[in-house]
């Protein structure tokens, strides 16, 4: 009769396998199985935030519906960070792990997705709501060719601000805009009139932007910019006078979103950003 004693102690361990697998390992396939929901999640948050933008842009849906379907994806990539963060804590000190390529290749698209749109949401809640941006808030040039979208002056920010009683939508409009770009001011040039106007027409034209008109002579012009994914247009319009002793020109931009109450600061970004590559030729006015 053999004694467990006799037994040499590696030969019960290679006879007696882990409780675990006995078992079946369940922890070991839960977690699997919570490693493709991860990865579900996370490129599925990806794909669903693409086709909503792509897809308005292509004209399938309005901009409100692409816009919520980008909101939604954004929520389905948080869950994707929180399940993958929250069980990736669970099996740390699993005895069998699972893999962690999907748990990770999950979270890493999810959080790839949720740090693009969340750099939209901190614009959105640090610049004013608001979608004309003018060097001239006294005297805003004027579109032309394009139209000017009819409810410009709806929705202005301040309407139930104590502060703002009593002063009309395009007051509000002035004194918002001013307290949030109050860089953005008319610029001067030593250059004329039309050359001003052709220089701007070349650097509108090299930034892809759809020329309405330019009239060198009468120192104006208008252009479009169409965004990349939802195709959103913005409406661009460029006043050039001479300026009050003859000598050189002074200029004027406006852009204006046609959609949307908010334009996440990006017609402040425009302006800014044109009138910075002439800064050759056109420096900051008095």
């Amino acid at each position: 009769m053999v004694n467990e004693q006799d037994i040499p102690h590696e030969t019960m361990n290679a006879q007696t396998p882990p409780a675990s697998a006995q078992l079946g390992d369940p922890v070991r396939k839960s977690v699997d199985y919570w490693g493709y929901i991860v990865l579900a999640a996370g490129v599925g948050a990806l794909i669903w935030g693409l086709v909503s933008a792509v897809g308005t842009g292509w004209g399938y849906w309005e901009y409100t519906s692409g816009l919520k379907g980008v909101a939604g994806a954004f929520l389905l990539g948080l869950v994707a960070i929180l399940i993958g963060a929250v069980h990736g804590w669970r099996v740390r000190k699993a005895i069998n792990p699972p893999p962690r390529a999907r748990r990770w290749i999950g979270m890493l698209v999810a959080l790839a997705y949720v740090g693009w749109v969340g750099t939209f949401l901190i614009s959105a809640l640090t610049v004013p709501a608001i979608h004309d941006v003018s060097t001239d808030l006294a005297d805003p040039p004027a579109f032309q060719t394009l139209t000017l979208r009819a409810d410009n002056l709806d929705n202005i920010p301040g309407a139930d601000d104590k502060d703002m009683r009593g002063l009309t939508p395009l007051q509000r409009w002035a004194l918002v805009h001013q307290q949030a770009y109050g860089d953005i001011r008319s610029v001067r040039s030593n250059d004329p009139v039309p050359v001003v106007i052709a220089k701007a027409e070349r650097l509108a034209k090299a930034r892809g932007w759809d020329i309405a008109i330019s009239l060198l002579e009468e120192g104006h012009l208008e252009a479009t910019e169409t965004s990349a994914f939802f195709r959103f247009k913005d409406d661009v319009v460029l006043r050039v006078r001479p300026s009050e002793t003859g000598e050189g020109s002074v200029v004027d931009m406006r852009s204006v979103s046609r959609v949307g109450i908010s334009d996440l600061g990006m017609n402040a970004k425009r302006v800014r950003s044109f009138l910075a590559d002439l800064t050759g030729t056109v420096t900051a006015a008095p």
